[in-house]
């Protein structure tokens, strides 16, 4: 099992996929990553080399990348001052809404959650 930056990456999948696990990175850059390295892309996760993984681990390391817990704090704190600023995005935030101008009336599933059916008005 191999574990970087506080993240276990799935044993069976190829060590691009795998990358893809950590916040943080996505499949092109986890494919400069392992490039970097001179890892055979082709690589099995639970196939790394003790010697591989910790090169991957220094190359995470000295990267410029934000990466799990700290991009996860950067875009927390980055939705904390839009509530603070009370601006338009931020009310959204605040109510579960969509944030980026897509329609309310219907769809919007994920972001407002489950349907709550109301009962109708008896006459």
């Amino acid at each position: 099992m191999v574990r970087l930056v506080g993240v276990d990456l799935p044993r069976n999948k190829k060590i691009t996929y795998g990358l893809t696990y950590i916040h943080g990175i996505g499949l092109t850059s986890a494919k400069k990553i392992v490039e970097l390295t001179n890892i055979d892309s082709e690589t099995r996760v639970n196939d790394l080399t003790p010697e591989q993984a910790g090169l991957l681990r220094q190359t995470l390391e000295e990267s410029d990348l934000q990466l799990e817990g700290d991009l996860r704090r950067f875009n927390g704190l980055n939705i904390k001052r839009l509530n603070e600023i009370n601006c338009h995005r931020g009310k959204r935030h605040r109510n579960n809404l969509p944030v980026r101008g897509q329609r309310t009336r219907t769809n919007a599933r994920t972001r407002r959650g489950s349907k709550k059916t109301v009962t109708g008005k008896k006459k």
